[in-house]
């Protein structure tokens, strides 16, 4: 039975969708903090993380969230968040990537949400 289990997510994990989608948090720079201002573009809150694509002055961002779940549970719901909403988003850039955002906590509306 375990043996099943662990051969079902191995095959799930090869899935390119999964593989691009999830990734070690040492990935990022956790020594740069960075706090970016912009519109949002687009939000997607799904597992096993939600992505908000920033349109901020010098370029568009794909800001990774927490899970769905968590965020929910903290007081942020999906439909609070729309594109052309402007939004805060604190976090720590990707290492190798310059173009993503690991976020702390994000600002809308003047709420403030911890993510991680």
């Amino acid at each position: 039975m375990h043996r099943r289990l662990f051969v079902a997510a191995l095959a799930a994990s090869a899935l390119p969708g999964v593989a691009r989608a999830h990734h070690g948090w040492g990935s990022y720079a956790s020594d740069r903090p960075l706090t970016l201002v912009g519109t949002v573009e687009r939000v997607s809150f799904e597992n096993p993380h939600g992505i908000l694509i920033l349109k901020t002055p010098e370029k568009v961002w794909e800001i990774v969230l927490a899970p769905p779940f968590r965020m929910v549970a903290r007081g942020l719901e999906e439909n609070q968040i729309q594109p052309g909403d402007t939004v805060e988003a604190m976090g720590y850039p990707h290492r190798t990537r310059d173009v993503e955002l690991r976020a702390e906590w994000i600002k809308v509306k003047g709420k403030i949400t911890q993510l991680r």
